[in-house]
């Protein structure tokens, strides 16, 4: 006669029982592991993240190609701070799994997008905008005070680039006619990696592996969250300037005519019609136009514009 203790089978045997619990700790294991928690604890930053104006219009290739040059050039001076920072704590603890600069850094492959961009003198022409630098400026902190956290800016950057980033490339090959050679677009040939799929599981399995607590663990999916948040503002500072620029265009074709067309359309001509003063001169509008359009100025430009949209939402605070 069975214990009062005893729990009774109901037809469950021994291994079955075994089984169930491999199937439960396999489910808590996942649960747990930094890649599921990542994944899950970003989604929502994800999404938001490919729904902002900017990378709706690329992926639609409404982009031109001084923006997409705005746009490497915020992502140049990104991959500096992060990699430098990847340098520093190459054989720290909770880092050092996730350190494969031969395959994933991007740093020299940008540095040859500026170049075909700007030209050899692409370092005296190019400034950091305001929303770049407080994303550089955290990448900082953190790789010299908080070094596990560098690793939810790895897992934002690096699986994104194997990932839409190959998306990207194909859009602006296209759009902007660049050389199928891939000058413009280097940042976005892994030449050591054969696999992007395979390669992404590995790195997977290695952050899974890091001797991580649940908290530390924790603070890694909020970290980026807050890195999803700063390429956000990264995106919707460049949307603002695709703006200006288009803006500009559409004054240019209004403006820069040299008395083809309607010259009642170009306020110069317009306020000198009927005094005789426009015979045999060119609108002042054209040389203004023509000196915006150069690369250098354009980045100073962009900063301007990101200063003064910081300087508005810091007085309606």
């Amino acid at each position: 006669m069975p214990s009062e203790l005893e729990t009774p089978s109901d037809g469950v045997d021994e291994s079955e029982k075994n089984n169930y619990g491999d199937r439960e700790w396999e489910n808590h294991t996942k649960q747990t592991d930094l890649s599921e928690l990542l994944k899950e604890g970003t989604k929502e930053s994800h999404d938001r993240a490919e729904n902002t104006q900017f990378v709706k219009d690329f992926l639609k290739g409404h982009i031109k190609k001084d923006l997409f040059k705005l746009a490497t050039t915020a992502l140049y001076f990104t991959y500096s701070a992060l990699e430098e920072e990847m340098d520093r704590n190459k054989d720290h603890v909770a880092f050092a799994p996730l350190y494969f600069p031969m395959e994933l850094h991007r740093k020299e492959a940008l540095t040859k997008d500026m170049e075909y961009f700007f030209g050899e003198d692409w370092r005296e022409k190019v400034k950091c905008t305001e929303a770049t630098q407080r994303y550089v400026d955290r990448i900082h902190y953190v790789g010299q005070h908080e070094p596990q956290l560098l690793v939810a800016h790895a897992y934002t950057r690096y699986m994104g680039d194997l990932s839409g980033g190959q998306v990207l490339k194909k859009v602006a090959q296209r759009v902007l006619k660049l050389p199928s050679t891939g000058e413009g677009t280097q940042f976005y040939v892994f030449e050591n990696v054969d696999n992007a799929q395979q390669f992404k599981q590995f790195y997977r399995a290695r952050m899974n592996a890091l001797d991580l607590d649940l908290k530390t663990k924790e603070k890694i999916v909020e970290e980026a969250n807050r890195a999803f948040e700063y390429n956000m503002q990264i995106f919707n500072e460049l949307d603002k300037v695709g703006s200006l620029m288009a803006k500009e265009s559409q004054d240019g074709e209004l403006l820069v005519h040299d008395r083809r067309g309607d010259v009642r359309k170009c306020p110069y001509y317009a306020a000198q019609e009927g005094k005789g003063a426009h015979e045999g001169s060119a609108c002042p509008f054209k040389s203004v136009t023509g000196i915006l359009r150069q690369p250098n100025l354009q980045v100073i430009l962009a900063a301007v514009v990101a200063l003064a949209s910081g300087l508005m939402a810091w007085y309606f605070m």
